[in-house]
């Protein structure tokens, strides 16, 4: 199909669509990501770790003060519950409190008690409170805090375990003095009571995203259901559509309605479709029409041959009968008069016989037939000296005149005669006694006119489109005369050779009321090259 255009292209539809469903995903899916890293990077930039330690510290130093016996672990987790840091608070009374929500690292509560526990109780064994053992494992020395506590914080570890488990104050993770921590002290009654250590440095991305992933994924599922509904309804519902109307357009053919087309819209592959299933459509149209015609001029011809056969028929029939009959005593004049009609009606017999067959072999392409140059003089002589004795007899007056001298056209000189005799005889059949028949040849453009014009009564306007039709007559038309018709093959049978010769034959009347026919053949090889030499 001519007019596709590569970019309605249904593959490249397809192609852009899918590229630009995917970025349309990916810019709403890193939007949503921004959005949410946004909010969270308020909450992690939003404060300090100097910051969250002395708010941390504030609230606690409050809340002791005004409730000295509440669950610190609780209160404080589930008031600093949005904070993506990691801390740690440590009481004197022994309480100390980790964050549940990201896991602390291993060496941020032992600084908290290296920067809590005075130094005279660092100095007894300050190596082994660098390795983590509490005052209660180094033998002898003070017991202060942390004295008897090993293992998880009070209240157990934090919902879902940490990454790794609770770390033990053990001497793991290195020297507790690499870690860069900032601290805000608990403050109660004037005294310092506790410490709060947050670590400086923020929290590693992956706990963000441990958060934030069933919203991600929610967002993500709801854009790809979004976006695939959507590249349905703009890239494959309107292919979808034109295919059901080539679909439906396709099951209405087959059901026998050879008008249905499909619309050709698109410029797609659709539309290449549609438009081979419209011509075929329109060829099958086409071909059905002419069986259609096929048939109903076989069904005319049977019952035109029938008619026709049946006249002379009948006739045979009848004085063959009465010629046979014993008890009916015939004279000699009559007996030869029965017997003349027979012979008439049997040569007329085999006259329509012959035609049909003549007429079915020209319009099927067989029979004899050969090209040669043929010279319309010689054309002209040979129908003169045919019909010599029934215009003598009629005393009508042929005239032939070449209007273009040595004209030549090019065909079959057998057909062509053929195609000349009939319409002569049809002339000479209907033109009065003392009436003219005039047949001329010329040249105009590239073709030749042979013309057959008669001074008889012409031919109705209602009856020249049907003139050429098998049988058809218009011996009601040509009352005046008293010649029989023919076999109504005649015309037909000119019509067939000048279509076999490429050209074409028309009927009409002349300017004196007769009849007149044209038959239009293409010019022969000299006359085309003497017209180009003229040019």
């Amino acid at each position: 199909m001519s007019n596709l255009v590569w970019y309605r292209s249904l593959y490249w539809r397809i192609a852009l669509g899918f590229v630009l469903l995917l970025a349309l995903l990916l810019a709403a899916q890193v939007s949503v990501f921004l959005w949410l890293t946004g909010r969270v990077a308020g909450q992690w930039f939003g404060r300090s770790a100097s910051e969250l330690a002395q708010a941390i510290a504030g609230d606690v130093s409050a809340e002791l003060t005004r409730r000295p016996e509440v669950d610190l672990d609780d209160y404080i987790n589930n008031r600093f519950q949005g904070s993506f840091r990691s801390f740690v608070v440590v009481m004197r009374d022994g309480r100390q409190v980790f964050s549940h929500r990201v896991q602390p690292p291993p060496q941020l509560d032992r600084n908290a008690r290296l920067r809590l526990m005075p130094d005279s109780v660092m100095g007894s064994d300050p190596d082994g409170f660098r390795r983590g053992i509490p005052p209660d494992r180094r033998g002898p020395g003070p017991r202060g805090f942390g004295a008897g506590r090993e293992g998880p914080p009070p209240g157990g570890f934090p919902r879902g375990g940490y990454p790794g488990g609770y770390p033990r104050l053990s001497g793991r993770g290195g020297d507790p003095r690499s870690l860069k921590v900032d601290y805000a002290s608990v403050t109660i009654a004037g005294k310092d009571s506790g410490i709060v250590a947050v670590p400086t440095d923020p929290p590693p991305l992956w706990v963000a995203l441990q958060d934030l992933w069933p919203t991600l994924a929610t967002v993500a599922l709801s854009l790809l259901v979004a976006g695939t509904a959507l590249g349905a309804m703009l890239v494959f519902r309107p292919t979808h559509r034109r295919l059901r109307a080539v679909q439906d357009a396709a099951l209405a053919l087959g059901a026998g309605d050879t008008t249905i087309r499909a619309p050709e819209t698109g410029g797609d592959e659709v539309t290449a479709l549609a438009h081979a299933f419209n011509q075929m459509a329109g060829q099958l149209e086409q071909r059905t029409n002419a069986l259609e015609t096929v048939d109903r001029t076989r069904r005319q011809l049977l019952a035109d041959v029938s008619h026709e056969l049946t006249t002379p028929l009948a006739a045979i029939k009848g004085y063959v009968e009465t010629l046979g009959m014993e008890d009916v005593k015939l004279d000699a004049p009559t007996r030869s008069r029965y017997l003349r009609i027979v012979e008439e009606e049997t040569a007329r017999l085999e006259h329509i016989v012959g035609d049909l067959l003549d007429l079915a072999k020209l319009e099927g392409g067989g029979g004899s037939f050969r090209t040669m140059d043929v010279p319309i003089t010689q054309l002209f002589e040979r129908i003169r000296h045919r019909h010599w004795p029934v215009v003598e007899e009629k005393q009508i007056q042929l005239e032939t005149s070449e209007l273009t001298p040595d004209l030549i056209v090019p065909g079959d000189p057998i057909r062509l005669e053929q195609a000349m005799q009939n319409l002569v005889s049809n002339a000479a059949r209907h033109t009065p006694s003392g009436g003219r028949i005039q047949v001329s040849a010329q040249r105009i453009d590239r073709e030749v006119q042979l013309m057959v014009e008669d001074t008889g009564p012409g031919i109705p306007q209602e009856h020249l489109p049907h003139v050429f039709d098998r049988f058809y007559k218009v011996d009601v038309s040509r009352a005046s005369t008293d010649t029989p018709s023919g076999s109504g093959l005649g015309l037909s049978i000119v019509q067939a050779i000048v279509a076999r010769h490429g050209g074409r034959v028309t009927a009409g009347n002349g300017k004196n009321g007769g009849a007149r026919f044209e038959i239009w053949l293409p010019l022969g090889t000299e006359d085309l090259e003497e017209l180009e030499g003229e040019k």
